[in-house]
């Protein structure tokens, strides 16, 4: 008969299990050159990886070598230097090394009376992004999974907050509550939009791209007091573009409307103090996010949400069950109280782990050096026959065109440039038409590994 506690007790063979596991974590974690890897197709994976969950099991070493020799290739290496499309992830030794010891610890991280520890470590990274922000003091928030779903909670403490109001002076609710974003918004609003069954008016930004005060005040003059958020962007995904937040939260404040800036991708870049005026207005957010595993050097997955106003967000988060009195019924900070989740890893202790161990001057010039290499690059890009700027890059995302070429051949380039593993360069789109962009995240990449790929375009 099989013994119950078999996959957890300190038999040896569990300890090389272990053993097992964490000499692959650390080859890993220790390559000199990543390698950057390519997708297999689903029949090429159904031959080399099928028949694995069995009654008795495979055994330890040979699922962990069908992981290291057949599953992780068939993964793309965010953190490969020639990985330049979306938006990459480049987590530091230390934040992906610490990442290990949250899952081995078996902490909980969604209240106090679990979690203090981690929930305190957690927050003295919220307090110091807050700042840096520019947010005031008690503003504070929540580590979670990422962009959508912080964007997600956001809105929805906003709407909560516009219905509590609207309540208060014996109103009801509109037959639509509305949320303000720019055209060129990340798709997680109108996706966020839809999950709460509101809908989005779209404000037209300017010819470069960046949403401006007066195009918001005339949404807001059509839809009224049916809006509860405006969204402002601090880094665009496509083109890396900063919205005009201080006039943005000019016109929220007029209208007492909600400001949410979505800073997913972007809003790390003001830890570069010569780049903070171009987030000028992100103090007067009532929330935002940015996104640790994008531009912070911190592994999948995390997303910094910050509250200007914590109590209005745990007003609209809170759940209640009798089994939960314990923790509701107090006044600790329970990080569960500030998003749409209860259940919660400790996600945002390997980026603690990295910036105490480092320091937040590393951090500023690790994200200086991917803005100043997009401009050394876009450079390049100008000085080439045959290649143009789309746009000037704002932060580290360059977005140009090969002239002459349609979408096929573009995508026809991309997949060689895989198979070669030279890079991961997939086309984008801009007015209707296909271009190319370098997300620049990473330290790693370097300037010759960008000319390495545009010699491709040749």
């Amino acid at each position: 008969m099989t013994d119950p506690a078999r996959m957890h007790d300190l038999s040896p063979e569990t300890t090389a299990i272990v053993d097992d596991v964490l000499d692959y974590a650390r080859r890993r974690e220790l390559y000199h050159d990543v390698p950057l890897d390519k997708p297999l197709t689903q029949r090429e994976l159904v031959r080399l990886a099928s028949g694995t969950i069995t009654e008795e099991g495979i055994g330890a070493r040979r699922a962990a070598g069908l992981f290291e020799n057949v599953l992780a290739p068939a993964c793309l290496s965010t953190d490969h230097p020639g990985y330049l499309s979306f938006i990459p992830s480049a987590p530091s030794k230390a934040a992906t090394a610490f990442d290990v010891i949250v899952s081995a610890s078996s902490v909980y991280g969604g209240s106090w009376q679990e979690g203090a520890g981690v929930v305190y470590a957690e927050n003295e990274v919220l307090r110091w992004l807050a700042a840096e922000f520019g947010l005031p003091a008690g503003s504070g928030g929540v580590f979670v999974q990422g962009g959508t779903i912080g964007n997600l909670s956001a809105l929805v403490a906003a709407r909560d907050a516009a219905r509590r109001r609207r309540r208060a002076q014996g109103r009801d609710d509109p037959a639509r509550w509305v949320v303000v974003c720019s055209s060129e918004a990340h798709s997680s609003i109108a996706a966020a939009a839809s999950v709460m069954d509101i809908d989005v008016a779209t404000a037209e930004p300017d010819a470069d791209g960046r949403l401006h005060g007066d195009a918001v005040a005339a949404v807001l003059d059509a839809y009224g007091d049916a809006v509860m958020a405006v969204v402002a962007t601090g880094g665009t995904t496509n083109f890396g573009i900063v919205d005009d937040i201080d006039t943005i939260a000019d016109v929220a404040a007029d209208r007492a409307v909600w400001l949410h800036v979505d800073g997913a991708y972007g809003l790390a870049a003001m830890l570069v103090p010569r780049m903070r005026s171009a987030f000028l207005g992100v103090e007067r957010a009532d929330s935002l996010i940015v996104d640790p595993h994008k531009w912070l050097f911190a592994p999948y997955d995390a997303c910094a949400l910050i509250y200007r106003d914590p109590a209005g967000a745990r007003l609209a988060h809170t759940q209640h069950a009798e089994y939960l009195d314990p923790l509701t019924d107090g006044a600790d900070w329970n990080p569960s109280d500030l998003a749409i989740q209860l259940t919660r890893r400790a996600r945002g202790i390997p980026l603690w782990f990295s910036l105490a161990t480092h320091g937040a001057g590393q951090y500023r010039a690790a994200i200086e050096y991917g803005i100043d290499l997009a401009r050394r690059i876009a450079d390049e890009i100008e000085a080439r026959p045959g290649l143009s700027l789309v746009r000037d890059p704002q932060l580290s995302v360059v977005v140009f065109r090969r002239e002459g070429w349609d979408a096929a051949t573009y995508r026809a380039w991309s997949d060689k440039l895989l198979d070669d593993q030279i890079g991961f360069v997939v086309p984008s789109s801009h007015n209707g038409q296909p271009v190319l962009r370098f997300a620049i995240i990473s330290p790693l990449t370097t300037y010759e590994k960008l000319i390495e790929i545009l010699d491709t375009l040749a």
